[in-house]
Formats: structure tokens, C-alpha cells, sequence
């Protein structure tokens, strides 16, 4: 039996609390909560909050609501209060959360896997148009987050999803968060392996489950047998990627420590080789030890990368082995490079039976539920009633027959969605910004897709992939650092020294097994009206000055600060 505040001889204390409080770890017996969210979590599981809802918060209004529902446990089902209207970012860090709280939330749906069907679509679909004023974005954890949720509507939302296998349990929250999955999972021809089983087995042995709905922060998984590394595994807390062993066949390549926000850093291999039945097993070891010796004492540092940077590989191995496996781990390969630098699954693909499918792009990542309507039905009727979402804000339509891709194709340009896209509109991502967003200073969506359109209106001729993600605070959502070009929104002063939205802006940052953070450019700077005529500036600098085959990332790397500036 694990460790808990409740029940803390369940295990061996590895040495007598002292005096100093360390960092709140709970195997060493430091079970006092050290701050107002580990309070709030001894007080009640985030998890029972969804009976207040039902029972007294969707019947008596949002003024009802215990705080720390409201801004802490809530979270557990998914649930965030949004950004109330009209408050500008410079006012981000300095009101109090009740002045930042609307009376709406925003509601994030899981989709683990990224696997939908068009039932489900439908039903997403359905809900946002009559809950959600339309709203629908793609994320980049293959989620699908709604906007403008009252708390009456929470329950009958909650029955419609549950309804059709959708839930919103632990979408946020100090829990396991969305296991990520490649969106070809099954049917890439090119597939070493399909992590689906080990996916829907960590769903149902750990989702919902009370003995890990109170980690220390946020815990995120990721799982694909996919040659194309496309789950970004580098910057998750545990992530399982495809390799094959050269004696067992193919398995998973263990990776662990993963995480951007303010402060990045990108996951590490055990060097261990994990079978897919043993996937789920070494998952539970990895979020035990999380959850028992993850840092407890201060939120910035409560993640696990903090732990697996102050441990290291070799001995986060060990006591995963000694005291939670009770076995040795098989060593193993590391993944191969990966051949396409794309990640996303767009255009057009041959499957393993023969079928196609076909990937599109909305432009970052927004979508409104009568589009999402409109896919399920060109799905229903071109495919077999299966889509994916991915974790690069994109949608694909699986087992598409040869003699209908083009009609299929033909109706989503219809729609906007590009199957065959820029490189501006296959690169671009953006998180929620200010919108709707407490924590962001900058608007970001409609910022990323009026880029994509000036981009493919100046620069009609780039054919190099490209990245441009765009954040509206420092945390990191859309990826900042590791993109090829990455804006971190913050205020600056423009040419006449007004403040204004604008972003500080990384370069060259990577992922893949050349993963790296971006360059900063000592004062680099660019206000929101700026923003299109630097980014064409520096990518014609980069076909100008770039040598045979040279990518972006590369080049940013050896450029002059001038040129990149």
C-alpha cells in the first residue's frame, strides 16, 4: 500500500522527519501541506467536487461556489474559470483572482489517443453550439477545449459526453493529464509498434483512480510506436516510444523527466527497453514515485523534472526498479532518427489495409462546433467513423478508400481546412493568450492567423519546414522554446514608447533526437504590429544565407545576431 497523508505508515519512513521541512516529499514523511494547494487537496479529493457541482453548484449559480472548487478542484474535472472580458494584459499579474474569474468556464474534453469517432465529433460538435457560443479549439495534447460554459450546464454537458465515452475527468489538475498517442496508432504502414492497448490500460487502472488524484503537480504521458516521434515525448513526465529491441522485437524506449513552461527541460532516457503489456506497470512506477517523492513544498517546483534533474537517469532508474518494480528493467535501444521532418500527418497517406488517411489543418488549432459537425458528416461519409486528433492542433480522417480521397479533400477545403497547407499553416501554433486566458498578457489565435495569412501572401514561394509557435504568457503552452521561431508574449514599448502587446522571440529551437531550446537574442523584441514584417524578414535572410539542405534551427544557431534580428 502506498504512502499517504492519511495513512502515512502504509510505508517504511526512509528517515525521521527533521526539523527543516524539506521539499514536501511524502516518502521521506513530510506529510504537513506547505502550501494553500496542498491544503486544499488534504482537505478533499478534487475528485468528489463533481457531486458539489451536480448537487448545489449547476442548481444554486457560480456565486455559490467554495474557492477552492473554484479555482482548485474544479480543475479535477476539467473545469477552469476564463478570463473575464476586457481586463488587459498589464493587469495580468497584479489583480486578484476574483477580479480575473468570469462567471464562465472554460471546459476541456479529453480525447486520449487522440481517438474520436463521429458520433463523438458530433456530439462535441453539438455542445459547443448550444453551450459553448461555438467554441471548440484543437489543442496541442489532442484535447478539445470549450469557452463560455455556464456551471448550470455543466451536468447535462457531462451526460451527452458520457454518453458517447468522452469524459472530462482529471483534464486538469494536480492528476495524470490526457495520455497522448501517435494519431496513426494501428495503421501507419510504417508502425513499429501500436501503443493503443497499453493506452486504454493506464485509462482504466489510473484515471479517476483516488491513489493517484493527488500528485504533487501536473503528471503528462505520452505513447507511440510511431517512427515520426510524434507525440513530442522529449517535454512530457513520462513518454513510451517505439523502438525495436534486437533480440525482443519491438517495445518502448523509456523516457522520463520531460516539461517547458518557465523553466524547460527536456525528458531523458533510462536506457530501458519496456514490452507493451509492461507499459502500464512501469507507468504506475514512474507516477508512484512522482506522487511519493516529488516535491511537494513550492508549485514551481513541483514538477518532475525537478526530481529527475536533481536525481539523474541512473538512480531515478534504480528506484524505480528496487522499490517499485521489484525487478530489473531490460536495457535498450534509442530511437532512429526520424526521416520526414514533419511530425503532423497531414496530406494524404497510404495505410497498412490499403486505405488512406487524410490529415488537415485548421489555422491554429481554432475550430467552432458547425465545422466540427461539418467533418464528422465528410468522415461518416468518405471514411468508417474514425478521426484523430494530434498533438500539433491537426485532425485526420482514417480508412478513406482510394476512389474517394479527393471528394474527401475537396470537402474540407470547402470548409478552410487545408489538406495540402503552407508551411505557415502546417508550422503555426498557437495556445488560448488573452482571450480568454487569466495568465496571458497577449492575444495569440488571432495573431497566429493573420500571420499565416500575410506569410502566405509575402512569402508564396517558402517550401522549408518552419515552426512559429506563439504563447501569451511565459508557461509555455504552445511550445515557445522549442519551436523554430517561438513568441513569448509580453508587453514592450513600440517606436514611441507606448506599451504594447508583443513578444520576445526565441530562435532555432528543436525537437526530435536533435531536440534544444531556442536562441534569444540579446533585446529581441518585437511589438504585435511588427510581428509579420520580422518574421518575413528573417526568413528571407534564412533562404538567403542558408548552405544546401541547412534547416532553420541550424542556421539560427551559426547566424549573426544582425541577421537574425
Amino acid at each position: 500500500m502506498a504512502a499517504t497523508p492519511e495513512n502515512p505508515a502504509a510505508t517504511t519512513p526512509r528517515r525521521k522527519p527533521g526539523r527543516h521541512r524539506g521539499e514536501g516529499q511524502w516518502a521521506v514523511g513530510h506529510f504537513t501541506p506547505l502550501n494553500g494547494n496542498e491544503q486544499f487537496k488534504k482537505d478533499d479529493d478534487g475528485l468528489n467536487v463533481r457531486t458539489r457541482i451536480e448537487t448545489i453548484y449547476s442548481k444554486r449559480g457560480f456565486d455559490s461556489i467554495d474557492p477552492n472548487d473554484l479555482r482548485g478542484r474544479m480543475r479535477w474535472w476539467g473545469l477552469y474559470t476564463q478570463r473575464r472580458q476586457g481586463i488587459d494584459g498589464g493587469k495580468t499579474a497584479i489583480l486578484e483572482p476574483e477580479e480575473l474569474d468570469d462567471e464562465y468556464f472554460m471546459l476541456r474534453v479529453r480525447v486520449d489517443g487522440g481517438r474520436l469517432t463521429t458520433e463523438q465529433l458530433r456530439v462535441i460538435g453539438e455542445i459547443s453550439q448550444e453551450f459553448a457560443r461555438g467554441t471548440a479549439d484543437l489543442t496541442d495534447r489532442q484535447n478539445i477545449q470549450y469557452h463560455w460554459i455556464r456551471i448550470e450546464d455543466v451536468p447535462e454537458i457531462w451526460n451527452r459526453l458520457e454518453a458517447v465515452g468522452l469524459s472530462t475527468t482529471e483534464a486538469c489538475g494536480d492528476t495524470p493529464r490526457v495520455i497522448l498517442g501517435s494519431p496513426v496508432a494501428g495503421i501507419a504502414e510504417d508502425e513499429i509498434i501500436d501503443g493503443t492497448p497499453a493506452i486504454d490500460e493506464i485509462h482504466r487502472r489510473f484515471i479517476g483512480n483516488p491513489a493517484f488524484s493527488n500528485l504533487p503537480r501536473k503528471f503528462k504521458t505520452a505513447v507511440s510506436g510511431s517512427p515520426q516521434l510524434d507525440v513530442a515525448h522529449e517535454i512530457n513526465d513520462i513518454a513510451f516510444v517505439g523502438v525495436e529491441h534486437p533480440e525482443h522485437g519491438p517495445g518502448f524506449d523509456l523516457w522520463v523527466g520531460g516539461g517547458l513552461s518557465t523553466n524547460p527541460k527536456l525528458g531523458v532516457r533510462l536506457g530501458a527497453w519496456v514490452p507493451l503489456d509492461e507499459v502500464p506497470d512501469v507507468f504506475e512506477g514512474v507516477i508512484s514515485i512522482f506522487r511519493d517523492y516529488g516535491y511537494r513544498r513550492l508549485r514551481t517546483r513541483a514538477r518532475l523534472k525537478f526530481l529527475v534533474a536533481d536525481w539523474g537517469p541512473e538512480k531515478f532508474r534504480q528506484v524505480l526498479q528496487d522499490e517499485y518494480l521489484k525487478r530489473e528493467l531490460l536495457d535498450g535501444p534509442a530511437p532512429e532518427q526520424p526521416k520526414d521532418v514533419w511530425r503532423d500527418h497531414l496530406g494524404v497517406h497510404r495505410q497498412n489495409d490499403g486505405r488512406f488517411y487524410v490529415g488537415f489543418a485548421p489555422r491554429v488549432g481554432r475550430v467552432d462546433g458547425t465545422t466540427l459537425s461539418k467533418i464528422a458528416e465528410l468522415a461518416e461519409t468518405h471514411g468508417s467513423g474514425r478521426l484523430r486528433t494530434t498533438a500539433e492542433q491537426k485532425l485526420i480522417v482514417l480508412d478513406v478508400a482510394e476512389d474517394r480521397v479527393d471528394s474527401l479533400v475537396s470537402g474540407l477545403e470547402a470548409l478552410g481546412l487545408k489538406v495540402n497547407a503552407s508551411p505557415f499553416r502546417r508550422g503555426t501554433m498557437a495556445c488560448t493568450g488573452i482571450e480568454f486566458c487569466k495568465l496571458a498578457i497577449v492575444e495569440t489565435k488571432a495573431r497566429g492567423a493573420s500571420l499565416i495569412d500575410e506569410l502566405e501572401r509575402r512569402i508564396p514561394e517558402f517550401d522549408e519546414p518552419i515552426t512559429i509557435n506563439i504563447n501569451g504568457c511565459p508557461n509555455s503552452c504552445a511550445r515557445i522554446q522549442v519551436a523554430d521561431i517561438g513568441l513569448k508574449g509580453q508587453l514592450v514599448l513600440d517606436g514611441e514608447g507606448n506599451q504594447v502587446e508583443g513578444f520576445q522571440v526565441h530562435l532555432g529551437g528543436a525537437l526530435g533526437l536533435e531536440a534544444g531550446f531556442g536562441r534569444k537574442v540579446r533585446g529581441l523584441k518585437v511589438t504585435s504590429a511588427e510581428l509579420p514584417d520580422y518574421v518575413e524578414r528573417v526568413l528571407k535572410r534564412f533562404q538567403a544565407e542558408r548552405t544546401e539542405g541547412e534547416r532553420f534551427a541550424a542556421w539560427t544557431a551559426r547566424a549573426s545576431e544582425e541577421a537574425l534580428s
